[in-house]
């Protein structure tokens, strides 16, 4: 009775791990099958504020982080009009956008490239002032920047033209030992704050607002 009772359990425990083993396989084979799916189109989302992060932690770079310089308000330019002495001279950009030339009167300068305005005043003298006229515009003062965040010196800054994130850093006296060396956050003209990488390709731009996140330990 004893062998016969112990071949009956012998049979029964292997019963039931063969049984173990069909649940396990049937309980991978739906994970499996519920995994990653490929896209469908579903409802419009809103853009992002802020960039996410690629899988391997680093930041992308947005698109404007190369972004020519456009003027603003503020700015002190010297336009001049080749063979024009008079008509050439130093300007604001005033509190409106615009810039106040001698014979053309306003012209708007405020977020457009320097090209982008050479060429509206360019456009505004040949409406009957001047034939062919040619035009060069440098900024002589730009706007400051902004830093703050894990810098050891946060405030406002001179912007020098060529500006990046890392000179920036280095204008604030380098990181603390807390910085996310990473990435920064900027605020650029009346946009959202935004995530780019912390490196040598990312410009600052006059105006801009710079924020140097604290690290996760």
């Amino acid at each position: 009775m004893t062998g016969i009772n112990g071949n009956s359990c012998g049979r029964g425990l292997r019963a039931v791990s063969r049984l173990a083993t069909i649940f396990l396989v049937a309980g991978f084979l739906a994970a499996c099958a519920d995994g990653p799916r490929p896209n469908s189109a579903g409802p419009a989302t809103a853009p992002a504020q802020t960039v996410a992060a690629t899988a391997d932690g680093s930041v992308p770079l947005p698109g404007d982080a190369t972004a020519d310089y456009s003027l603003g308000v503020g700015d002190k330019l010297r336009v001049i009009v080749f063979g024009e002495p008079d008509l050439s001279g130093e300007f604001d950009v005033s509190g409106s956008g615009n810039v106040a030339l001698p014979l053309i009167g306003q012209v708007r300068a405020k977020d457009l490239t320097l090209s982008e305005f050479e060429d509206a005043v360019e456009a505004k003298f040949s409406e009957g002032y001047l034939n062919n006229p040619r035009v060069s515009v440098e900024v002589l003062n730009y706007r400051p920047f902004y830093i703050y965040g894990e810098v050891e010196n946060s405030g406002q800054y001179p912007y020098t033209n060529g500006m990046t994130v890392l000179n920036a850093i280095a204008v604030a006296g380098g990181y603390t030992y807390r910085a996310n060396t990473d990435r920064v956050f900027i605020t650029r003209g009346e946009g959202a704050e935004q995530a780019y990488p912390a490196s040598q390709a990312v410009r600052v731009l006059p105006g801009d607002v710079v924020r140097v996140p604290e690290r996760f330990f």
